[in-house]
């Protein structure tokens, strides 16, 4: 009787146990996968977010990029435009200018000439001519104010500003005349080009080393400064694709660890 009744509580114990720890087996595993699935759709849902800013990102800071190389070609190409404007004004004339003898020149005479210069072929203007001793040759020449006044009109010193008033441009051309008869007699610096232009003097030169190099300085600062731009900019899209590769990289080394983690 006893064995009877103790047999059948026995033959049900043993499956009940083994129900229950495979419920709870399958429970555990129905939470992991449940908190994975979140973890998944959560970075999904972040990148897919994300993406959109990044790609914007992205699109700007090209943009960016592109205007400012853009910028730099062009400040480039503005100063050698410069340089070929400037070559032509200032350095093939200081080149070519040999007025380098500097010498004493004794102020003789001044007197306003009989001919006056065409200005325009539309009226005439005065020409004041100065003449002068050079000190160093004790020749005779005339002296004029620059190497362009050579170049322009053979003795005249001073020539007035193209007007219609003849009056008003004799009155000019007499004030100046007036003046530098204060000074008769007096000596100051000029120079000459004896090869070249023996029987003439300049009081100053206009294309002077000086004047050429400042004329060269801004082209030369706006090439540098377009040079440097489209450097900076070509150094940073290479640190930005370094970066971006070195990202990947930790990216792909976290994801690897991660699923190494979760497969333990």
């Amino acid at each position: 009787m006893f064995l009877n009744t103790a047999s059948p509580r026995r033959s049900f114990s043993i499956p009940i146990n083994i129900n229950l720890q495979g419920a709870r087996r399958r429970h555990t595993r129905e939470l992991l996968h449940m908190v994975t699935s979140q973890e998944k759709d959560g970075s999904g849902m972040a990148e897919g977010h994300g993406e959109p800013r990044v790609r914007t990102q992205k699109s700007v800071a090209s943009i960016g990029e592109e205007r400012a190389i853009l910028l730099g070609f062009s400040m480039m190409a503005f100063s050698v435009l410069m340089f070929f404007v400037v070559g032509i004004t200032m350095v093939k004339p200081h080149v070519g200018s040999k007025w380098e003898e500097e010498d004493s020149c004794v102020l003789l005479h001044t007197e306003i000439l009989d001919e006056w210069v065409d200005c325009r072929g539309v009226s005439s203007m005065p020409c004041l001519a100065v003449t002068v001793n050079l000190t160093s040759s004790n020749q005779k020449a005339f002296l004029h104010f620059d190497e362009e006044s050579v170049l322009l009109t053979h003795n005249c010193f001073y020539i007035p500003k193209c007007k219609m008033d003849q009056t008003e441009l004799e009155g000019e051309a007499l004030k100046v005349k007036t003046n530098l008869e204060s000074q008769l007699g007096s000596a100051s610096s000029c120079f000459t080009d004896l090869a070249r232009h023996p029987g003439d003097a300049i009081l100053s030169r206009k294309y002077t080393l000086r004047r050429t190099l400042y004329a060269l300085l801004w082209p030369g600062l706006m090439l540098a400064g377009g040079a440097l731009l489209v450097a900076l900019v070509k150094v940073t899209q290479c640190l930005a694709h370094l970066s971006a590769q070195i990202c990947s990289v930790t990216a792909g080394g976290r994801m690897t660890s991660r699923y190494t983690l979760q497969k333990f």
